[in-house]
């Protein structure tokens, strides 16, 4: 696009969205408002190459561009005006930061002379986002000298290299202007430096990255630029002896959203059939979705461990976490008993160990460790029987499941997460709400050979833009489906505003128990009242007339034919509620009943 020479903003604020386009940025979501005037209108004019949405509500934008960042493993910017609209970005930058998401936050300010003074529309903006931000700056007042402008493409780049290595999150740029916003003339004479700017000798060492994020949120053309091989991987600490030596030693899949998932199962079900450890592998794990490439699969151990005879004879000498640690609470009490040795596989700079045990981190990717530690392993190992009573009870509990499931007609909350993997398109990108979705996942959701793409807000589990991320996620994207509770839904529902702008198809499997299914489960339910109004919090909405006031499609499914049919094929465009009305008192006692009963009778 040509730089803008009307005014010293324009030509800022040219100068910063072609340097992003430069780089690679893909998208930029514009949240309405007057101090922002100069960036909104330098994306627009990059539209297209770039795409450019509008989005009126800061939070619902945020998680949009969040989602759509969790897709694609590119950057997305979201862009707002000054005063508390930024405030309303904060969910999505913890969020961000906590699952290793690349976000560019964009804030709009008033210069420096008009803070302080009780100005409109003004608040301290400096560090907005506490440390939650990878970095945080802000940029000087636009200035027309080839050295600021030199300032501002450096910075720039600085910004997008931050949100991306060494790990990926949030980074945010604070941005003065002071007026006139709109592309107008103002004082300053641009003549001398128009005709001194050459943009292809400016932005020559500007290259489109076309970065993306590995398994582990790192951009893997990034590692190579900043980083050679870890040294830890060709260390002593890596310890391939003592984990082959052993006959009681786990994997623990976690929670991942890796950009190449069967190269990240592979690596995984390779250190598992050499080790003969069975994998754990947690409900949002893509190690579920790919049982073509490992036997050793365990996806009931929340069950399995529940029976105390069991989980006495299957304590671990060894465990081998990778990523995020699982939801469970039953894993970890039974893992913080066993006291076992632990090493979390993962290359960031987090700490991933919750549990406090004595835990060695092994700072690379679980590709890593299986290229550079496992080819000269040797494979006579003698875990074969305890590897086989964990197979064993898989086997029971995924047989009782089949029994269970395929025989009960009522609408009941938990068969919801068997069945998907079994209904649903192959590779559907599904996003999964937290609260009792993302548990019934973790019970429920069997092992299968779907490469179903599983995606969850998992870094502080609210409920926070619940829907906004899914959109996010589904735009441009395959055919994709949002397993929800009523009260997720309800706190996002702002996130329907970018239907008209939204390309694909969303599909809101919308469970209505009229409340929080959640807090059925705890202890808290027995003491009522207070519980019911301050708790469980039903809403009493009638979701067909709140679909009808955004222009959504909806229907009410009541019965498991109807739902099959429905999720299977899926449209192509388009956003579509499918409501499931179900009782959460009725769901929460054939939870605590059922896995119960099934944990006595697997010994």
């Amino acid at each position: 696009m040509p730089i803008g020479f009307r005014n010293t903003n324009e030509l800022w604020a040219t100068i910063l969205t072609e340097t992003l386009k430069r780089l690679g940025l893909k998208s930029a979501v514009i949240c309405p408002g007057s101090r922002s005037t100069p960036v909104a209108i330098g994306f627009a004019q990059q539209s297209p190459p770039l795409e450019v949405i509008s989005i009126l509500d800061e939070r619902s934008a945020a998680f949009f561009a969040l989602g759509r960042a969790k897709a694609t493993g590119i950057p997305s910017a979201v862009v707002c005006t000054s005063g508390t609209a930024g405030a309303n970005f904060y969910p999505a930058v913890i969020e961000a930061k906590q699952t290793r998401v690349p976000l560019l936050l964009l804030t709009a300010d008033r210069p420096p002379q008009l803070r302080n003074c009780h100005s409109g529309q003004t608040i301290d903006q400096l560090k907005l986002y506490g440390h939650y931000p990878n970095w945080q700056a802000e940029l000087a007042l636009p200035t027309a000298e080839m050295e600021m402008l030199a300032y501002l493409r450096q910075t720039v780049i600085h910004a997008w290299e931050r949100s991306l290595y060494p790990v990926a999150g949030p980074v945010h740029l604070n941005i003065p202007f002071a007026d006139p916003l709109a592309p107008v003339p103002d004082s300053t004479d641009l003549s001398k430096l128009r005709s001194q700017f050459h943009p292809e000798d400016f932005f020559a060492g500007v290259t489109k990255s076309n970065l993306f994020c590995s398994s582990s949120g790192n951009p893997k053309n990034l590692r190579s630029k900043f980083s050679g091989t870890p040294a830890s991987i060709t260390g002593s600490c890596v310890p391939v002896e003592e984990w082959l030596q052993s006959d009681r030693g786990i994997i623990i899949a976690g929670v991942a959203q890796p950009h190449h998932p069967q190269e990240y199962c592979q690596a995984i079900a390779q250190l598992s059939q050499t080790l003969k450890f069975p994998v754990l592998a947690e409900g949002l794990s893509p190690v579920r979705n790919y049982a073509e490439l490992n036997p050793n699969i365990i996806s009931t151990y929340d069950l399995i461990l529940r029976n105390q005879q069991l989980a006495k004879q299957l304590a671990p000498k060894i465990v081998i976490q990778i990523g995020e640690f699982p939801t469970s609470p039953v894993l970890r009490h039974w893992l913080k008993n066993t006291a076992s040795k632990c090493w979390v596989i993962d290359p960031s700079d987090q700490n991933l160990d919750p549990l406090h045990g004595r835990t060695t981190h092994l700072r690379m990717s679980v590709e890593q460790l299986v290229k550079h530690c496992l080819s000269q392993a040797k494979t006579d190992c003698g875990g074969q029987l305890y590897l086989q009573w964990w197979c064993s009870a898989q086997a029971k509990v995924t047989s009782a499941f089949e029994q269970i499931f395929t025989h009960q007609s009522d609408l009941l909350e938990s068969k919801i997460a068997w069945l998907l993997p079994q209904v649903l398109p192959k590779e559907t990108p599904v996003f999964i709400a937290n609260s009792m979705p993302v548990r019934d996942v973790e019970f429920f959701w069997q092992a299968n050979c779907s490469h179903i793409k599983l995606f969850c807000n998992r870094g502080a589990n609210g409920i926070d833009g619940t829907l906004s991320t899914a959109l996010g996620i589904a735009h441009r994207n395959q055919s994709s489906v949002m397993l929800t509770g009523d009260l997720a839904l309800l706190h996002d529902t702002n996130g329907f505003l970018v239907r008209n702008k939204f390309v694909g198809h969303l599909t809101v499997l919308l469970v209505n128990n009229n409340g929080g299914g959640i807090f059925e489960m705890l202890p808290i339910a027995k003491f009522d009242p207070p519980f019911e109004e301050f708790f469980a919090t039903p809403q009493d909405i009638d979701f067909c007339r709140l679909c009808a006031t955004y222009g959504v499609e909806y229907e009410l499914i009541t019965c498991w034919e109807q739902l099959q049919k429905k999720l299977n094929p899926l449209p192509t465009e388009g956003i579509r509620v499918l409501e499931l009305r179900t009782n959460r008192k009725v769901n929460a006692k054939w939870r605590q009943e059922n896995l119960a009963n099934l944990a006595m009778n697997l010994f």
